[in-house]
């Protein structure tokens, strides 16, 4: 297979060219001969104009690559190397929800042959591929598992707005249903990983090793954040405690803030979800969960303390939250917990302005119901800074205070601001 794709006798088709799809798509047809494919006609019709719909890549990314881009299933009737990457989000409910997923392998079962790979790269809780992916495959193409045809996970690492540990740069963990699959999957990745390959020992070590990357992470921001709510109660700045705590050899350099985003916010609940079925009630995650989640409307409490404290009706009192998107530097607004903040101040009756020069106006409204603000008012109570986009670590107090009432709070949610914030009243986590 793998010299077949090498001598360009084969095809490559990547299903799903979002953040994570499209990255590997444009990477594999640097050697090999691909096809890209998605469902939505707009973003294949961007990409065939070298324009990445998620903006984390520039045109001249799309240059000298062999790809193919369409949303038409007869179109990648002739690949043999298929790679998932679609999303893997979760319901209102914090539930898995592998529509998506399930609908790709859905698409895939349908064109795939004799000997072709499938390796699927969205993020699921261990046993997801074989347990729910396979039989799909099985039953759309009258395939057998193994006998006929070889699947693999290998889990993305892509951080949205990370310009350093970009793909190539960034250690790939890969898996195979048997030592013949993982072989040629270890071949495929390693002629455009630099970093690396990792070879997992089956697809559920490498379903677990992902899962836990960011549950980890969560774990630890959560711990920060309930440190904050403790110190802020104590009347000390959280991020003095840990940079004094820092000095210390092995103090692990977390912070706290709003834990959102289509990674860290979400994963851990794939692996609860798990953890249930097999009889157990996962107790330390959920309630990392149970803290970041909340984060929201801790903050938006904090205002609203602060204009009852100085006399600020709630009904007339104005706020302005500066970022909309998940992150910094970034356009993507899925799973942005900034909404939680808006919609708890909300609940008070205050009056909420959000504004956001990466985010599109319209996906706002459509996913959160509250556009975003054009033209700034010049008498806002409070001032949340609730991403941190690299043109407002450029403002300074004089701005800040050129757009607040007297009285103002300047709220720094990831304590950026610090020591630079001298007239206006301060908080941050």
């Amino acid at each position: 297979m793998y010299e077949a794709l090498l001598n360009k006798e084969k095809k490559i088709c990547v299903v799903g060219l979002g953040y994570v799809g499209l990255p590997i798509a444009l990477e594999f047809a640097k050697k090999f001969s691909v096809v890209g494919f998605d469902i939505n006609a707009e973003r294949i019709e961007m990409m065939r104009n070298s324009i990445d719909p998620s903006k984390e890549l520039e045109s001249d990314a799309f240059e000298g690559c062999d790809i193919k881009f369409t949303h038409k299933l007869e179109e990648i009737a002739d690949a043999n190397f298929f790679v998932v990457a679609v999303p893997t989000p979760i319901d209102a409910y914090t539930m898995p929800d592998l529509t998506p997923l399930l609908a790709a392998s859905k698409t895939v079962g349908k064109v795939l042959k004799k000997g072709d790979y499938v390796v699927f790269e969205s993020t699921v809780y261990p046993g997801c591929t074989e347990e729910d992916c396979v039989p799909v495959l099985e039953k759309e193409s009258g395939l057998k598992f193994v006998d006929d045809f070889k699947v693999g996970y290998s889990p993305e690492r892509i951080n949205p707005g990370d310009k350093e540990h970009t793909l190539t740069k960034i250690l790939k963990v890969v898996s195979g249903c048997d030592d013949e699959s993982l072989a040629v999957i270890s071949d495929v990745y390693n002629s455009i990983i630099t970093a690396g390959i990792h070879k997992a020992s089956s697809i559920k070590v490498a379903e677990a090793a992902k899962i836990i990357e960011n549950t980890q992470r969560d774990v630890n921001i959560a711990l920060m954040n309930e440190l904050s709510i403790i110190f802020n109660k104590l009347g000390i700045n959280t991020y003095e405690v840990l940079e004094a705590a820092g000095t210390k050899w092995n103090f692990l350099k977390f912070t706290p803030g709003l834990v959102g985003g289509h990674c860290i916010g979400v994963d851990p609940y794939y692996l609860t979800y798990k953890a249930k079925q097999l009889g157990y009630s996962s107790k330390v995650i959920l309630s990392g969960r149970n803290i970041n989640d909340g984060m929201g409307a801790s903050i938006a409490q904090e205002v609203v303390q602060h204009l009852i404290k100085n006399d600020k009706p709630l009904k007339r009192s104005k706020v302005l939250v500066m970022g909309a998107t998940f992150k910094e530097n970034v356009s993507d607004i899925r799973n942005s917990k900034v909404a939680d903040v808006v919609n708890s101040l909300k609940a008070f009756m205050v009056n909420v302005h959000v504004t956001d020069s990466y985010a599109d106006s319209v996906e706002v409204e459509h996913e959160y119901g509250y556009s975003l603000q054009q033209d700034l008012d010049k008498d806002y109570d409070a001032i949340i800074v609730t991403v941190n986009h690299d043109e407002y670590l450029k403002l300074d107090e004089d701005y800040f205070k050129s757009i607040s009432s007297a009285d103002a709070l300047f709220y720094d949610v990831k304590g950026v601001f610090r020591g630079k914030i001298s007239d206006l009243a301060y908080k941050s986590l």
